[in-house]
């Protein structure tokens, strides 16, 4: 996968608010799951984990090569998003489901959002995808192509707020006639569970 570099000045720890540090967006590696959740914690709290969202990612691995970070030059974790595999309704249409999406609440105006979300987007339409589902703030995501007006026939698997369900297209006529309940379907994440001697 290409890095994606984007010309900010140099990282400082000590000056987030000052110094917009300059990131790379690359996949997520294995070492990188700790700092990945404790930035989901800081940036959305602990109530993340209720969300309808969730239920679909819960025990599945994201989609192949869609587990995306931004990393300071200095390696640290700046931002992540992941794109999971899902299936709308009864008829099976494939699609994937993105989010979620956050970056560290200290340097939230750097771009990296943006960056994370263009890289994203790029490479679910590289690897092949039909169409990107999320639930969000429509005035955010409308920069990036997404909105609800293909959504009003489709469902989130519990709780959640109808306008917020948004698409992208990235084939024509991935979500024509796509109607019901989304349900995850993408690869199940395997428990490693370390057996006493």
């Amino acid at each position: 996968m290409n890095n994606l570099a984007i010309a900010t000045p140099d990282f400082d720890p000590a000056g987030f608010a000052r110094n917009l540090p300059a990131f790379t967006v690359e996949a997520e590696l294995p070492a990188d799951v700790a700092a990945r959740e404790a930035l989901l914690d800081r940036a959305m709290g602990a109530g993340r984990k209720r969300k309808s969202s969730e239920k679909l990612r819960r025990g599945r691995l994201p989609a192949e090569g869609l587990a995306l970070v931004a990393r300071s030059a200095g390696g640290m974790l700046l931002g992540t998003v992941r794109l999971w595999n899902v299936t709308l309704g009864p008829g099976g249409q494939p699609a994937l489901l993105l989010g979620p999406l956050a970056v560290e609440p200290s340097v939230k105006s750097a771009g990296i959002g943006s960056a994370l979300m263009r890289h994203a987007v790029a490479q679910a339409q590289r690897l092949g995808h039909g169409a990107i589902l999320l639930v969000g703030d429509e005035p955010y995501y409308n920069r990036f192509g997404f909105s609800s007006a293909r959504t009003g026939a489709l469902a989130m698997p519990g709780p959640y707020e109808r306008h917020r369900l948004l698409a992208l297209e990235l084939k024509n006529g991935a979500l024509d006639g796509a109607c019901g309940i989304i349900t995850a379907s993408g690869r199940k994440q395997r428990n490693e569970r370390v057996q006493a001697a």
